[in-house]
């Protein structure tokens, strides 16, 4: 990613923190109405607690793209955690879907189309990262 992404990722971000549990909601929504095979992935789950996951998650690898030395790590541990509890690759490309037509709603028209392509970026990488450390679990 370029500087010019990381701060666009970051300023972004920084506007959906205020709506943060109506932006896990919208996620949630989302994920399940595209690929509802995740759905059993959370059947245990209290939907308000994994929002705040999600959130808390994502505040940790946009505050971290500008020292992927403390992301990478980050991500490979949770991609490991994730492939016990049944997620695979092809999740991978429905959270992603979920995650921009997500920060698409939240932001509006800040959502610019260059804001999106550093989101795209952004997950790509973070992505990328899980679904190789996944791989080798």
């Amino acid at each position: 990613m370029t500087p010019t992404q990381v701060a666009l990722v970051q300023d972004s971000f920084a506007k959906v923190v205020p709506i943060r549990e109506a932006a896990a909601n919208l996620f949630y929504n989302r994920l399940f109405e595209i690929d509802p095979g995740t759905r059993p992935l959370f059947t245990r789950s209290d939907m308000g607690a994994q929002g705040a996951k999600l959130m808390a998650t994502l505040a940790t690898v946009v505050n971290g793209l500008s020292r992927p030395e403390t992301v990478v790590p980050a991500a490979q541990a949770l991609a490991k955690r994730h492939v016990g509890y049944g997620v695979t690759e092809a999740h991978y490309a429905s959270v992603g879907a979920a995650l921009l037509w997500t920060l698409g709603q939240g932001l509006g028209e800040a959502f610019t189309p260059a804001v999106e392509e550093a989101w795209t970026a952004a997950y790509a990488l973070l992505s990328g990262v899980m679904m190789e450390a996944a791989k080798a679990a």
